[in-house]
């Protein structure tokens, strides 16, 4: 048991509601407005204006309108992917018995694996579709995702979920969630850390350091660089409930997040290993 336990900023969900209101015989509401919408919200747009400031540079493979547009297909790609992926990969059985549940999404449950395929899926399309160079259009896209990443995690963590594993460390929290009462690590704000703030310098550096004059170099070094963050903060991270660890114990176990982080260093490595200059104009 740690000496010095740090109390947890108890920060309501919700910011504010309004209603409900009666329309005839029908009660409408409460409505709320809540930070893990809003992180979601801020995510999109900042990442949207910082990828119009890249879009703006050499090398120069899309015009600030598809960026302005591509937001609109980002948003439904983290939305359904990132819920689709929570629903198939983290609790498909309690689903299958509640499917209503799957629209719940005020009730949190979202996969980044999920929302990163309905990204890349959206970015599949909108290219083929405006003939946008693709794995160029995915640097400046990649280049954006931790900035959401950083909001994401701050937002579990004042929701007070995703919390992690028993330890004695001075900076432990008891979330008011916890049955168990036990200090825990709080695996969110690493998680905002290092695949927020740390994967972003990582990115900016190599932006700055010309990695976009090899298209996919970029997005290849997002997916390794989540990959091991993801990875790393798992060990730190209490599993989910109704999964826990897929193989072995806490020590050697291995759980779905860090097998669904896998494909992506794979994927990744390849990307950087193949990208090739860009060629220069006739």
């Amino acid at each position: 048991m740690p000496t010095l336990v740090i109390p947890f900023p108890a920060i309501d969900p919700e910011i504010f509601s309004f209603g409900p209101y009666l329309l005839g015989h029908w009660s409408v509401g409460p409505f709320a407005v809540r930070w893990y919408a809003l992180a979601y919200i801020a995510g999109l747009i900042i990442g949207w204006r910082y990828c119009l400031a890249l879009a703006t540079r050499p090398p120069q493979v899309a015009r600030a309108q598809d960026v302005d547009d591509f937001l609109v297909w980002a948003t439904l790609g983290v939305v359904l992917g990132g819920r689709t992926g929570y629903v198939l990969f983290y609790n498909l059985p309690y689903y299958l018995q509640h499917p209503i549940e799957v629209f719940f999404l005020w009730r949190g449950g979202m996969s980044f694996h999920g929302g990163a395929l309905g990204v890349f899926i959206a970015i599949l399309l909108f290219c083929r579709q405006r003939k946008i160079r693709l794995l160029a259009f995915a640097d400046i896209i990649t280049a954006a995702v931790p900035v959401g990443l950083f909001f994401g995690r701050i937002a579990n963590f004042i929701n007070g979920e995703l919390w992690g594993r028993p330890t004695d460390v001075p900076w432990a929290m008891i979330f008011p969630g916890d049955p168990d009462h036990l200090p825990r690590h709080p695996s969110q704000l690493y998680e905002a850390g290092l695949e927020g703030i740390v994967l972003f310098i990582v990115l900016w550096t190599l932006q700055r350091s010309g990695a976009r004059q090899k298209p996919g170099r970029l997005a290849g070094s997002f997916l390794i660089g989540y990959g091991l963050a993801r990875i790393v903060v798992e060990f730190f991270r209490q599993p989910d409930p109704q999964l826990g660890y897929l193989l072995g114990n806490a020590i050697l176990g291995l759980t779905m997040g860090q097998l669904l982080s896998l494909p992506l260093i794979i994927a990744g490595l390849w990307l950087v290993l193949h990208a090739k200059p860009v060629a220069a104009p006739a």
